[in-house]
C-alpha cells in the first residue's frame, strides 16, 4: 500500500482528531496483559515513549486475546474516547481492539486498525467508533446517550471468530490513554438523490468501483455461490448496458451479522478507499442471534453513517433489504422494514430485495434457492442483481 494511502487510512480510521490528551491508562512500560495460552506472546520492546508492549499472534489464532485488568472509571465518562500508538509488522493484516462492558461478555465493542506501517502512528478512537457487535437490549452505543464508558470492565487486543482470516501477525502498543476532546467527522448525508453520483458515472461510461458487504448470500467463497453470485452478475449487467468498467470488491463473510461487517470496514477500505458505491445486505444471521426490528434499524442507520465517514462522503450507500428464506418467508419482515426505515432516515439508496423475492416466489419460491432453501440459487442471484441494478437506475 502506498505511504499516502496508508496515512489516509489511519486518518479515516480515527474518524476525528484528538484535541486534548487525557490521563494515561497504561504507559505500556511493563507487560500487564495476559497472553492467550498457546496462541501468542507479549514482550517489551522500544516504544514511542520509553518501552512498549509487542503483541505477537500465532497463525490461526482465532478468538485469541491479550487481556488486561483495565476497567473504566468515572473520568472515562468525561472523556471523548481513547487513543494509543501502534507500530505494525509491515503486513497487510489488521489489529483488533475489544472492550467488555459491565462484566457482561454478551456486550462487546470491537474496533479494527491497520498494522502495515513500521513507524509509530497514533490511533484515536471516539467512543462512538467502537461497534457493539452482538444484539441484545444492553448492546447500545458507547458514550453519550448510550452505555457509560465508566462501566467498561475489560480492554483486550485480539480478533473474534468473525474475522475469518487469522494470519500470524504482530504489533506494538504504547501510551494507551483517554482523550478529553475529539473532533468528530461531519454528517455526509447527500444533498441530491442518494445514488445519483454512481449513476452519473455509469451513464458517462466512466470506471466505477462497488463494494458489496454481506453474509453468505453475498460471499463468493460460500458453496452456494461459487459458480454464480449476484455481485458478479451485477457487474456484467452494468458493464454491458453502460460500457463502463465496473470493479466489484466483495468483502462478504458467511455467518456474519451487520455489525460485524461494519467492524471490518477498514479491511476493504485499504483496497478501495473511495468506492463509488457501497451496498450491504444482512439479516439472516442477525435474526438467528436475536436481532429484531428496532435494533436492526438503528444498526442499519449506524452502518450508513460509518460507511460515509470512512469514505469521507465520497461513496453512495445502498441498503439491501433482508432476503426471505423458504421456511422464513415472512418471518423476518420486520428486518426488511427496518432497512427501509433506515434508508429513508439517512437518505440512502434502497434495493427492496424482500419485495422482489415475495413477488417472484408467488408461484414456487423454492426455485429461487439451492437445496437448503436458504441460500440463493441461480434464479435468486439473478433476481438480486436485477433488484440492485434497478435501485441504482432509480436515481434516473
Amino acid at each position: 500500500m502506498p505511504r499516502a494511502t496508508l496515512a489516509t487510512l489511519f486518518a479515516l480510521l480515527a474518524l476525528g482528531t484528538a484535541l486534548a490528551a487525557g490521563p494515561v491508562l497504561d504507559t505500556m512500560d511493563e507487560v500487564r496483559f495476559r497472553s492467550p495460552k498457546g496462541k501468542g506472546r507479549a514482550e517489551l520492546v522500544e516504544g514511542k515513549v520509553g518501552k512498549a508492549v509487542r503483541f505477537a499472534f500465532d497463525k490461526d489464532s482465532r478468538s485469541a486475546f491479550f487481556t488486561s485488568s483495565l476497567r473504566g472509571r468515572p473520568e472515562w465518562d468525561k472523556a471523548a474516547g481513547l487513543s494509543f500508538w501502534v507500530k505494525g509488522d509491515g503486513s497487510r493484516s489488521f489489529g483488533g481492539l475489544q472492550l467488555i462492558y459491565d462484566d457482561d461478555y454478551a456486550v462487546r465493542y470491537d474496533y479494527c486498525f491497520p498494522i502495515q506501517s513500521k513507524e509509530w502512528a497514533k490511533v484515536t478512537v471516539a467512543w462512538r467508533d467502537l461497534v457493539p457487535v452482538l444484539p441484545g437490549p444492553k448492546s447500545r452505543p458507547l458514550g453519550p446517550g448510550g452505555n457509560s464508558p465508566s462501566k467498561v470492565s475489560g480492554l483486550w487486543f485480539g480478533k473474534w471468530w468473525y474475522w475469518r482470516d487469522y494470519p500470524a501477525h504482530s504489533f506494538a502498543i504504547d501510551e494507551l490513554r483517554l482523550e478529553e476532546k475529539i473532533e468528530l467527522a461531519k454528517d455526509y448525508r447527500p444533498e441530491g438523490p442518494p445514488l445519483k453520483r454512481v449513476l452519473d458515472k455509469l451513464k458517462a461510461g466512466r470506471p466505477v468501483t462497488i463494494v458489496a458487504m454481506g453474509d453468505s448470500l453475498t460471499d463468493v467463497r460460500h458453496w452456494a455461490n461459487r459458480e454464480v453470485a449476484w455481485p458478479g452478475l451485477l457487474q456484467k449487467q452494468l458493464e454491458k448496458k453502460y460500457r463502463s468498467k465496473v470493479t466489484v470488491v466483495n468483502p462478504a463473510i458467511g455467518g456474519t451479522q451487520l455489525r460485524q461487517g461494519v467492524v471490518l470496514i477498514p479491511r476493504w477500505l485499504a483496497e478501495a478507499p473511495e468506492p463509488d458505491l457501497v451496498a450491504f445486505c444482512f439479516g439472516g444471521n442477525d435474526w438467528e442471534a436475536g436481532m429484531r426490528g428496532e435494533q436492526f434499524r438503528a444498526a442499519s442507520e449506524d452502518a450508513i453513517d460509518r460507511i460515509r465517514r470512512a469514505t469521507q462522503g465520497k461513496s453512495d450507500v445502498l441498503v439491501i433489504t433482508t432476503v426471505p428464506a423458504v421456511k422464513r418467508w415472512r418471518t423476518m419482515a420486520e428486518l426488511a422494514e427496518a432497512c427501509r426505515a433506515a434508508a429513508r432516515a439517512k437518505k440512502a439508496g434502497l434495493a427492496d430485495a424482500e419485495k422482489a423475492f415475495l413477488e417472484a416466489g408467488k408461484e414456487k419460491k423454492e426455485r429461487l434457492f439451492v437445496r437448503d432453501q436458504t441460500h440463493l440459487g441461480p434464479e435468486g442471484h439473478e433476481l438480486m442483481a436485477k433488484a440492485v441494478r434497478e435501485a441504482i437506475e432509480g436515481a434516473m
